[in-house]
């Protein structure tokens, strides 16, 4: 077993695939621009999801990439030895090529083979799906892992809630039985049986055998394609091949763990788990603010999940003695960019705004920081045994405490939280949009609603609006649907006029008068940048992409999906524009379904 870097396993994980008939694609932003379902990307198998449906890929029907993924659902378990908030997600598909065999074969291949990462085969152990009432135990898998080598106690049986994904199998879209795969991570030499409880036995890999569909209805039925979706968490692989004991230890988290350590923290002697929280909250603000699709701190959606973060390190910096937060964010983003800019280009030209608005959340914060440390005090002292629901829904209103920094407080003084109590006073006093907020913080897959699909269009027939009005210089800077509402990006110096607002309502609303024919078609770059569709194309495209025409009024790139015709989509409605950066307007919009027209409404400025 060699030592290696982030960087040259991206490149190996890549280079295997690639020998073996994968394409290579690029991953995708952290924000999802048209998969209303959830608020991060969760996984490299979210944007792939109409691919996974049986719509073509331009790249054909084995693709591997590297996805930046974040997911807030182990939020209480960062700061241990292997969990993140942000991580990079190593990833391998097949859309209806190979099958279960061939997936594992590739795998044990990947990880044991010398030229690769030659992990020792008695390290190694995996889990298979027990089976249930809506599939069979999975004695397939089993069996080609002993073809393999793998002994038969190193094989567990699991349930869904284990090996099924998403876990437990109740939502809705693809889904299917899946065999994870763990290092053992122990100094002595592993156990003869595997057992999953063991936590020294680490979970490094996941194949995803994408067998089912869920529809939102409750059925369960077979798909036509069946897929093979892999995740492999490149930190813990990095973290194992180096004989590291945690994630924090490795090249790209080194200098910021070292950083906070010695320079902002000047040698205190800090519990490892508070300061791994640190260094975990601030690259995952990093990642998300310098994204081609970043957000800023605010009280709903993306940004609230920021907003958390970015006060859950303060409290916690501040709780080890820390007081010049603003450095601390300022320093600690920019040692982040320094590991991840030749990989990830954005980052570098996104930072200074990202600084900024950080910098400008931590004032807001700061304000209310000590009164409510104050009251969290006088709180805890007059609760027995549990600090109540009441109280922990005041601290995040009055005093901006994010529930989670309260149970944590509360815990270091031997507490516990009545969060049942605190969720009831929180729907009673929650906004919509926050409410929709939380549903979404545990992630899910794509929507394919026709809701969904509807957004999506609209969105095209509003970047094409704006370039016909405004000029070809006007770009995409960013997109977001939920099933509510679009929320459009773009690059122009100035805010619109009610004349223009109304002018790109008539345009929009006239292209779905109009009863145009969405229609896809596959072609390379450079043909579709010579038919004049638009595109970013500064990304790293593949051979081939999806180019989908709305009538003679768009046509862009894009993954889809969309509906058929714009006759679908129902009148077009502008709710909001306003600034989000010198440079940068935002549109928000809606769709009223059955209706036509068009006419105005007094909109937000």
């Amino acid at each position: 077993m060699e030592k290696i870097t982030s960087n040259e396993l991206r490149e190996k994980y890549q280079a295997f695939f690639v020998k073996h008939g994968h394409k290579q694609i690029i991953g995708s932003s952290l924000v999802p621009e048209n998969d209303p379902s959830v608020l991060f990307t969760t996984a490299g198998m979210h944007p792939l999801v109409p691919y996974l449906q049986g719509q073509p890929h331009p790249q054909g029907k084995k693709l591997t990439n590297v996805q930046r993924c974040l997911r807030t659902t182990d939020i209480e378990e960062v700061g241990d030895a292997t969990h993140a908030t942000v991580f990079e997600m190593l990833g391998n598909w097949s859309l209806g090529d190979y099958g279960k065999e061939e997936a594992i074969k590739l795998s044990w291949q990947f990880l044991t083979e010398k030229k690769w990462l030659s992990l020792s085969p008695a390290r190694i152990a995996v889990s298979v799906f027990a089976g249930d009432n809506n599939s069979p135990r999975d004695e397939t898998a089993a069996q080609v892992w002993q073809m393999m080598g793998l002994p038969l106690e190193r094989i567990a049986y699991l349930d869904n809630q284990e090996n099924w994904w998403p876990a437990g199998g109740n939502d809705s879209g693809p889904q299917g039985p899946d065999t994870e795969i763990f290092y053992w991570t122990g100094e002595d030499a592993a156990p003869v049986t595997f057992d999953p409880k063991n936590k020294r036995w680490m979970e490094i890999w996941n194949n995803v055998f994408m067998e089912f569909i869920h529809a939102e209805s409750g059925n369960l039925t077979p798909l036509q394609q069946k897929n093979v979706d892999t995740g492999m968490g490149l930190e813990r692989i990095v973290m194992a091949l180096n004989g590291m004991n945690s994630i924090y230890d490795i090249d790209t988290y080194l200098p910021l763990m070292k950083w906070l350590r010695t320079d902002y923290f000047q040698d205190k002697d800090i519990e490892d788990k508070k300061l791994r929280i640190i260094a975990d909250h601030i690259k995952a603000v990093t990642f998300v603010m310098t994204d081609e699709n970043n957000v800023t701190p605010s009280n709903a959606e993306q940004g609230y999940v920021i907003r958390r973060l970015i006060r859950r390190t303060v409290v916690t910096a501040q709780g080890l003695g820390a007081r010049d937060f603003a450095r601390l964010f300022r320093e600690g983003m920019e040692t982040v960019v320094l590991q991840y800019e030749s990989v990830y280009e954005l980052m570098r030209g996104n930072l200074p705004a990202a600084q900024t608005a950080v910098e400008q959340e931590i004032i807001k914060f700061e304000g209310s920081l000590n009164r409510g440390m104050k009251k969290f005090a006088e709180i805890e002292q007059k609760s027995s045994e549990k600090i109540s629901g009441g109280d922990l829904l005041l601290l995040l209103q009055s005093f901006g405490f994010p529930v989670e920094i309260t149970t944590e407080m509360a815990r270091e003084k031997g507490k516990g939280v009545d969060l049942p109590g605190f969720r009831r006073k929180f729907a009673e006093h929650q906004t919509r949009s926050r409410a929709g907020s939380i549903k979404k913080f545990k992630g899910g897959l794509m929507d394919q609603s026709v809701t969904a699909q509807q957004y999506h269009t609209a969105t095209h027939l509003l970047h094409a609006a704006l370039r016909k009005l405004l000029g070809e210089q006007v770009s995409q800077k960013g997109s977001n649907i939920t099933t509510e509402r679009l929320r459009f990006d773009f690059n122009y110096d100035r805010k619109l006029t009610k004349g223009e607002i109304s002018k790109l309502e008539e345009m929009v609303n006239r292209a779905i008068e109009d009863r145009l024919d969405v229609e896809r078609t596959e072609t390379t770059v450079d043909h579709a940048r010579q038919i004049g569709a638009v595109g970013l194309f500064k990304e790293k495209y593949g051979d081939k992409v999806s180019v989908y025409k709305i009538g003679n009024f768009s046509m862009e790139i894009c993954g889809g999906p969309h509906v058929k015709n714009t006759g679908d989509l129902g009148r077009f409605k502008i709710i909001k524009e306003e600034a989000t950066a010198a440079g940068t307007r935002r549109i928000k919009a809606i769709l009223e379904p059955g209706r036509r027209g068009y006419e105005t409404k007094q909109v937000e400025q």
